[in-house]
């Protein structure tokens, strides 16, 4: 398998962990180290795990969501890769109709020993 589809898998299963709300599979693709530029850091660089299992351990209210990966485009540097791409997330509102949200995320990837693992990400809402 190329290290574009290893990428693109792997990019998948993170997003796949976090809308289960599953944070052991989330921990195994993530360097403890990770930072993050995120909405909800409020334009701080956050460095390391804590501030993303808080979001983990909030009661998840069963429901159901779907993220899908749009227009991604991977650039590998090295033993470093960027993947970017739009994350449209399926989830029921308030009223239990569906809705579809966007955000802009670029995640990224360093091949280690033990192979990728996701270092840094910065999303913002589309």
């Amino acid at each position: 398998m190329s290290d574009e589809q290893t990428l693109m898998d792997l990019s998948r299963k993170l997003l796949q962990a976090i809308d289960a709300g599953d944070w052991q599979a989330y921990a195994s693709l993530c360097d403890d180290s990770i930072t993050c530029f995120e909405p909800e850091a409020e334009g701080h660089l956050v460095h390391g795990m804590p501030f993303h299992k808080f979001y983990f351990d909030l009661p998840g209210g069963g429901s159901p969501r779907l993220s899908t990966i749009a227009s991604p485009h991977i650039r590998l540097v090295g033993d470093m890769a960027v993947v970017c791409y739009a994350r449209l997330t399926q989830k029921l509102d308030s009223n239990g109709s569906p809705v579809t949200t966007c955000a802009n995320e670029t995640r990224v990837w360093q091949k280690l020993e033990n192979g990728w693992k996701h270092i840094h990400f910065h999303r913002s809402p589309a």
